[in-house]
């Protein structure tokens, strides 16, 4: 069996460098293109899609259903990078909403998002090194990261629903 550690280099530059250029992205303003205000409630839904596949995926660990635990955290994972790649485009071409809500419900609010943008962050190395282990084959240590992969992934999907809900109504003030 092949150590998953012979992928850490890997795993951490791609954890780096994803945020990285998220950033930098933000800054990038694709001229004479019509603002992509569509994508935000695809987006929310897409994050609300990974919840229920994450928890789908764990209930069939639970019942011994390795294949098909297999192939949803795959679909998971891939429709993780669809977010990312809609949520890119979409602060390419439209300027930040600003939150309009006052007194605790804004602090709610930035509670959410500032936790929901770090673990983000977080997630991803957790998410790759669960994912290589479990391709290796090295399923004790799978299941050690697992542990804290799968319910700081699903905060984070659900969160990005409740942020979505939380904002939507300021889109266009």
């Amino acid at each position: 069996m092949v150590k998953s550690s012979k992928y850490n280099g890997l795993i951490w530059i791609v954890s780096i460098v994803i945020p990285v250029v998220v950033a930098f992205l933000f800054t990038v303003r694709i001229p004479n293109v019509e603002p992509l205000s569509f994508l935000p409630p695809i987006y929310a839904t897409i994050n609300g899609i990974t919840a229920i596949i994450l928890i789908t995926a764990l209930v069939a660990i639970k019942i011994k259903k390795r294949k098909l635990h297999e192939g949803l955290m795959k679909v998971a994972i891939g429709l993780s990078l669809v977010f990312l790649l809609m949520y890119v485009a979409y602060h390419m071409t439209s300027d930040s909403t600003s939150y309009g809500g006052e007194g605790t419900i804004r602090y709610i609010y930035f509670f959410i998002l500032i936790s929901h943008i770090f673990l983000s962050i977080g997630i991803i190395p957790m998410v790759l090194i669960t994912y290589v282990r479990a391709v290796l084959n090295d399923i004790v240590d799978h299941k050690k990261i697992a542990r804290y992969t799968f319910p700081i992934w699903l905060y984070i999907a659900v969160t990005g629903v409740i942020i979505y809900l939380m904002i939507s109504p300021y889109y266009y003030v």
